[in-house]
């Protein structure tokens, strides 16, 4: 008959934690950052009515776990009956080997909750934006020419002109089209810059970054306008070069703060 290895009351807290405890933390986390506005930094806006929705059922149900004694989720309610002296003796080392993989998962998830906590929330950096430009097509690529070309461009942002810039196949057509865009800058080729933006589609795992050339010369314009991770709103027109290439050519450029909502969607 294999021993019986009773749970130890540090043992339920921990595991406790590792439950409803995280659980609860990071609902309280989420519900926090939709109260003031900043979770928006994290999912996208239609999501978050259903984010909001699981913490409080996740919370109601961290509040419920309390009527429970310490232990009762390590009590299967039967007996495993006899096992043989195989399986007994590997008993010890698969002991040993599930505290060593739930202390490790412990630390990290923990970890994590804490980072949560203490650090502010912040949008993803202009790093992320320029080490993805080249791993990613063409946003909306597939909204066709025809289907934008009866759209009102003047409601456009940033993807839907990093997808007319890329995709066109008339170019022309949106010669002298009127823009007001926000972005922040990164680098571009010879006198232009890149306005970027990242795009979320559900949440941050999925961002990826747009971007429209607009003609900028820091000699112009002044080095801190045409600064990498500097924010700007541009007003301007879309040129149409004799390569068939659209590129923004702005009349006004003014340096603002990061919106506080900083991506498009």
């Amino acid at each position: 008959m294999a021993e019986s290895h009773p749970v130890s009351r540090w043992s339920a807290v921990g595991t406790r934690w590792l439950g409803v405890g995280l659980a609860a933390v990071i609902s309280v986390v989420t519900l926090g950052l939709a109260v003031t506005g900043q979770l928006t930094l994290y999912i996208a806006p239609e999501s978050i009515w259903f984010a909001c929705a699981g913490a409080v059922v996740v919370i109601a149900g961290a509040i419920w776990s309390f009527v429970l004694p310490l232990g009762a989720e390590s009590d299967h309610g039967h007996d495993h009956g006899i096992v043989d002296d195989e399986a007994d003796d590997a008993a010890p080392r698969r002991r040993t080997l599930t505290l060593v993989g739930t202390v490790s998962a412990g630390v990290v998830a923990t970890g994590v909750v804490a980072a949560a906590l203490v650090l502010p929330p912040a949008s993803l950096s202009v790093e992320l934006a320029m080490s993805r430009a080249d791993a990613t097509g063409p946003l909306f690529a597939g909204a066709d020419t025809p289907t934008l070309g009866v759209a009102d461009t003047t409601t456009f942002g940033i993807g839907e002109w990093s997808s007319v810039f890329a995709t066109a196949s008339r170019p022309e057509a949106y010669d002298g089209s009127p823009v007001t865009l926000v972005g922040f800058v990164t680098p571009g080729q010879a006198d232009a810059v890149n306005l970027t933006r990242m795009i979320i589609t559900h949440c941050v795992i999925d961002a990826q970054p747009a971007a429209v050339p607009v003609t900028m010369d820091a000699g112009e314009y002044g080095p801190d306008l045409v600064k990498t991770g500097q924010w700007i709103e541009v007003t301007g027109t879309v040129k149409a070069d004799a390569d068939g290439s659209l590129r923004v050519l702005p009349t006004s450029v003014v340096a603002i703060d990061e919106p506080g909502d900083p991506y498009e969607y």
